[in-house]
């Protein structure tokens, strides 16, 4: 084995994967997103030149998306084994925690890497799916054609990309839905699977944030985001709030306050202005959900700007 990929430095001790990386990726959720979303999993984008990573065991399960339409030849060394494969078009590898992994890829990458910290992923499955996983949360998936997954990642990516006004609100919804699909075809549980999310893809809930995205100044209804959703309101309420973690009217609520975050750093924008501009009643329906929300009034906000 190439002495590069090898990596016998530090007897393979547990890093972590972004420590590695031979490149610096050309965007990062970290950077973008408040610790809310980013706690749930980290995404980073890749454009890198053929190259090589060393083999570590890895503190973190790490996935990677592959956006490269030209099949290319890609090596990986996991826990002592040599794979020499073709990666394709919307072809994924999900390596749990604790494996031995080390790459070599021989064409320009295109690929999103997904890292998720074991200890938050078990609070988060526990907590807001009532899973319970196995001490290996993760199936060893060294390659697998998922294109709805990679579909979902690249709207994970889109909404880092745009950094368009509420794309924080909009990427962590996101995050979550891809969990709940990654925990659904990949997950290992004590106990029989959870069919948490079934039927509900990625592409629904974009169409309904996007729906909240355009029309968040004026009046939504469950019936509408339903229909965006292409699904019965009673279903529609049940799927989103087992999935995002808050009902349609929270997140709604949540949007709105972070466009008025905004909103209230143009310090002579008057506040009944920006409260009738992200959909509340009026100002004092304003005040009492942004400080239910962020722990100060908007005028308290504004002075600290």
């Amino acid at each position: 084995m190439d002495s590069l990929v090898a990596g016998k430095a530090a007897k393979l001790a547990s890093v972590r994967y972004q420590d590695i990386y031979p490149s610096d990726a050309l965007l990062r959720s970290v950077d973008v997103v408040r610790p809310r979303a980013a706690e749930l999993l980290g995404l980073e984008y890749f454009e890198a030149e053929p190259d090589a990573m060393p083999t570590a065991r890895f503190e973190q399960h790490h996935l990677l998306l592959n956006l490269q339409p030209r099949a290319h030849r890609l090596e990986n060394w996991r826990d002592g084994q040599h794979r020499d494969f073709t990666y394709r078009l919307h072809e994924i590898v999900l390596t749990p925690a604790g494996m031995e992994s080390g790459w070599r890829w021989h064409a320009k990458s295109k690929v999103i890497v997904i890292t998720i910290d074991p200890p938050r992923l078990r609070r988060f499955a526990e907590s807001e799916l009532g899973l319970i996983l196995s001490d290996r949360q993760f199936q060893d998936v060294p390659q697998a054609k998922d294109e709805e997954l990679c579909r979902s990642g690249v709207m994970l990516l889109d909404a880092l990309r745009t950094r368009s006004t509420g794309s924080e609100v909009v990427y962590e919804a996101l995050a979550r839905v891809f969990l709940v699909q990654l925990l659904e075809r990949y997950g290992e549980a004590r106990g029989p699977a959870l069919e948490f999310g079934a039927g509900f893809t990625a592409a629904q809930y974009r169409r309904v944030l996007d729906l909240v995205a355009e029309r968040f100044g004026e009046a939504i209804t469950i019936e509408e985001m339903a229909r965006a959703a292409g699904m019965s309101p009673a279903h529609f309420s049940r799927l989103f709030k087992a999935t995002l973690g808050e009902t349609p009217y929270q997140f709604v609520m949540d949007y709105r306050v972070e466009q008025a975050r905004k909103m209230l750093a143009t310090r002579d924008r008057p506040l009944i202005e920006i409260a009738l501009a992200c959909g509340f009643a009026d100002q004092p329906h304003f005040t009492r959900i942004f400080k239910r929300l962020t722990g100060r009034t908007p005028r308290e906000y504004r002075a600290a700007l």
